[in-house]
């Protein structure tokens, strides 16, 4: 038998070498096996490899890898000749072929699946062979590999494999002391007794075990709780530890999905800042919602971290965060401008930036509390967000304060670069009708009459933004976090979202003789945030001098355990 090289297969261009074993190409020139059928036909070719031709009895050709990609060889079949040391083409020169491919070559000799003229296909392979190779993939591609069909689910649940990748997560320790009975089987387990256990049985055992594991090292992350802010200590390390991506789902008129991954993430104190920019966005006229999703993969710790700009195909949990109606976006809040791009603002805490001449997408910025964050990613499904259970009752209605004993922490910041950073205590509001407005609770923070409250502004206040090719900033906006605690520390009211500042258009004489007024505004259905603003021109910042919170008397009545 010998082998002989011809024409490239469809995965191989004509005429360019394939990827060495590194992932780097060879130096240019014409293919090895190209060389060396162009060599025989000249009469120049290897004198150990006897001419032949794909006429010739006994003759097929197949499909194998050769170690530097697939090509299409013809084997010549003759009872008692052996392959050829130095196929043709099967390498360079001065370069023995390896006993792998001789050995494949003898197979496929025999191999009855082999039709003349027709390529080895890996599914017709036997199971054996199939077995084989999965035996080397580790968890995830086993996954993956279970999606192509039913043929493959069964092959790559089978219990030999995944027996020895559950006994290769068990600790080291649990090899002398403290190993559950499961883990104990797994380990003294004889493979000629798997047959006994159910198809899928350690396939379980494993991913359960893994999902546990991930668990139990999202719960120490999370136990930490940072007492000025009520908030988990450690999330950054928790993001990390759970391998978390992060997309959105662009879905046009038709249903079809767009899905763009997150390019830009910056994790403040309270909240989470996502960026979105690309240069091949649907038109806008076209979509008609938008949905933020967590991706997650299946197994924690897995993966090395995600390069920028490759597409890793693994396992992933996805799930929704929130859902925006795309049909009337421009109809929405105007934020700001610059000149490029209008930002406009969507509920709960998106932001969309359109180019001012096409009208076009050209950013995308999310911003999400941090509180009862984890929860949502990890409760969530693909189609449904998930909704918290309803605060319980935690005051009594018998004290002379409303509201009393609380604390509230606010920051203002443009993703990277923050503007405020302050943390007020004793945050209370009295019972009584002077104190409620249109169906809401006034809470003062910070009063105009008290100059010593004021509060400066660090730096100039303004979003900034950036697309593939262009970036600007929107002047005299960013994005407000505010976390008001309990007496006990537990947060009671969360937000983050964009704000504008807006020149105020409620007189106030003492105010207007310090500077220009400004103000912001930002709130949902629990009430909503007042700030007031000064721009002091003499030192060419903003002050703040003013902070109230409007809660809304329907939700303070549910949470105090009051009947109306």
């Amino acid at each position: 038998m010998s082998c002989r090289a011809q024409e490239p297969s469809v995965g191989t261009l004509a005429g360019s070498r394939p990827p060495g074993p590194d992932g780097d190409e060879f130096e240019k020139g014409p293919p090895p096996h190209a060389g060396g059928a162009a060599a025989d036909a000249s009469g120049a070719g290897s004198a150990s490899a006897p001419p032949s031709s794909p006429h010739e009895p006994n003759g097929k050709a197949i499909t194998m890898a050769t170690g530097r990609g697939w090509a299409k060889w013809e084997l010549q079949l003759s009872s008692g000749q052996q392959p050829s040391a130095d196929p043709v083409g099967l390498r360079e020169p001065g370069v023995q072929p390896s006993a792998n491919q001789l050995q494949c070559a003898r197979y496929l000799e025999d191999c009855p699946g082999v039709a003349p003229g027709c390529p080895v296909s890996l599914d017709g392979m036997p199971s054996e062979i199939l077995l084989k190779i999965l035996s080397y993939l580790d968890a995830g591609n086993l996954l993956c590999i279970g999606c192509v069909n039913r043929h493959f689910y069964h092959l790559a649940s089978d219990n030999l494999i995944w027996v020895r990748i559950y006994s290769a997560t068990v600790p080291r320790e649990c090899l002398f002391w403290g190993a559950s009975s499961l883990q104990r089987t797994a380990l003294s387990l004889d493979p000629g007794s798997l047959g006994e256990q159910p198809a899928g049985h350690w396939k379980k055992a494993c991913l359960s075990q893994r999902v546990s594991s991930g668990k139990a090292t999202l719960t120490r992350l999370l136990r930490p709780v940072n007492p000025y802010k009520g908030l988990p200590a450690r999330v950054k390390e928790a993001f990390r530890a759970l391998g978390l991506d992060w997309v959105i789902i662009l879905r046009d008129r038709g249903n079809r999905e767009h899905v763009k991954e997150c390019v830009d993430l910056s994790i403040r104190d309270a909240s989470l800042t996502l960026v979105w920019h690309s240069q091949s966005w649907p038109p806008l006229a076209t979509l008609s919602t938008m949905e933020l999703c967590s991706v997650t993969p299946v197994f924690t710790n897995l993966y090395p971290p995600r390069v920028p700009n490759r597409d890793v195909r693994r396992p992933r949990w996805r799930s929704v965060i929130a859902k925006y109606c795309l049909r009337s976006l421009t109809e929405g809040a105007l934020m700001g401008c610059d000149n490029l791009v209008r930002v406009f603002h969507l509920r709960p805490g998106l932001l969309v930036g359109l180019w001012k001449e096409k009208e076009e997408l050209a950013f995308v910025t999310m911003s999400l509390h941090l509180h009862q964050l984890m929860e949502r990613i990890t409760l969530g499904s693909a189609t449904t967000p998930y909704e918290p259970p309803s605060h319980t009752s935690f005051g009594d209605d018998t004290s002379e304060y409303g509201l009393h004993g609380h604390q509230l922490h606010l920051e203002l910041h443009s993703g990277r670069v923050s503007y405020l950073c302050s943390t007020f205590r004793n945050v209370f509001a009295k019972k009584g009708e002077g104190h409620i407005e249109n169906g809401y609770l006034k809470i003062p923070v910070l009063s105009f009459e008290n100059s010593t409250q004021h509060i400066p502004l660090i730096g100039k206040v303004g979003l900034a933004w950036r697309s593939n090719a262009f970036e600007g900033c929107v002047e005299n906006c960013c994005i407000m976090d505010m976390t008001l605690q309990e007496g006990s520390g537990k947060p009671f009211w969360c937000l983050s979202c964009p704000v504008s500042m807006a020149p105020s258009r409620s007189p106030c004489d003492s105010c207007d003789s310090l500077g220009q007024r400004y103000c912001m505004d930002c709130g949902d259905e629990e009430g909503r945030v007042h700030v007031d603003l000064v721009w002091m021109e003499k030192t060419q910042e903003f002050f703040v001098v003013s902070l109230a919170l409007y809660l809304s008397v329907t939700r303070i009545s549910h949470l105090l355990g009051a009947d109306d």
